[in-house]
This record gives structure tokens, sequence and C-alpha cells, in this order.
């Protein structure tokens, strides 16, 4: 198995790509304690210095303590728990998959030309950096747009001027009724 890796904006994070897909649902895990649904994020967080993992539908990005081990440190040991994770043929999640439904109930007709904007252009072109946009919330009386980010996106450091330069912009565009886009921590 021959694994890539690639650089992101955010300096912390690494890509890593296994040439297979890895989660048909992104997902993202903070802490430990979150990782324990996944075999693959659990024995990445046992590695010194990882501090989030995000698994995107064909990488994982791996985030790692700015003031901890350097990634020529961290990267052999990250390839292999990822290569021994997938020649091992253990499923990505325990008890199954990861469901990620919306418990919120139906969208407005605003709210779904909102996500199906960034599902067609705002979420690939950030997955290309290791990273993930998430809806949280659309308030029509302000028209602000509340996004998340994950992956290689949290705590970038240009995380902010693609929001404001980038997707706020599109969303103006394609979606008259959002005034502003703002990040949600």
């Amino acid at each position: 198995m021959f694994i890539q890796t690639e650089p992101t904006p955010n300096p912390n994070v690494l890509k890593f790509l296994p040439g297979r897909d890895v989660s048909e649902d992104p997902r993202d895990f903070v802490n430990i304690d979150e990782a324990a649904a996944s075999p693959l994020a659990e024995a990445l967080f046992e590695l010194d210095g990882v501090t989030s993992v995000f698994f995107g539908y064909d990488y994982i990005s791996v985030t790692r303590d700015a003031q901890g081990l350097e990634w020529n440190q961290m990267k052999a040991p990250i390839l292999a728990a990822i290569m021994d994770h997938f020649v091992s043929g253990a499923p990505l999640f325990r008890g199954g998959t990861f469901d990620s439904a919306d418990p919120d109930g139906e969208d407005t007709e605003i709210v779904a030309e909102i996500k199906s904007l960034l599902d067609s252009r705002i979420r690939p072109a950030v997955a290309q950096d290791g990273g993930d946009i998430l809806f949280d919330a659309f308030n029509a009386e302000t028209g602000v747009l509340s996004l998340r980010m994950r992956g290689a996106c949290a705590g970038c450091p240009s995380s902010s001027a693609t929001l404001k330069a980038g997707v706020e912009q599109m969303m103006k565009h394609y979606v008259p009724e959002v005034t502003a886009v703002e990040q949600v921590i």
C-alpha cells in the first residue's frame, strides 16, 4: 500500500492520501474521547503530538501540536498506523458506520440552496487542502450564515481570509439573502 502525503495551508496539518475511499461522511475528532468511535482515529491519537484527526472522503488530515514534535519525526508512525488499519480490513468506525443525518428536520429553500452551493463548489475546493466546511446555521432575519471549519481548515491562519474573500463573496453572489458569513468555533 502506498500512502501519499500533501502539505496543507495550515503548517500544523498534513494530509494523508491512502489511495482509497476513507469515509463516506467526513468526520472530525478533536480529542481521544471522540476518537474512541474509530479504531484508526484512536490509533492516531495514541501517537505523540497528534491533537486532531479528520477523515475526508479519500484522505486523512492529522493535526500536530505546534510546540511538539516536527513532521519529520511524526510522519513515519502516522503512515504506519494508517497502513496497519487499512491492511487489517478493520472497519473505520466501531459499531458500523457514522450517522451524520441532520436532526433538525427539513431545510428552508434558502438553506437548501446554501447547502447545495457548499456541497457542489466550496467543499470540494476546501477538501483539496485537507479540510471541510459545514453548514451550522442561517439567520434569515440578519442574513448571517454560520459555518464550521474542520480538518486542516480549523485553526488555519488563512481560514478567515478563505471565509471572507472566497466563501462569503460566492454565497452573496448566488444566494442574495446571505449578507455575511462567520465561523463557528
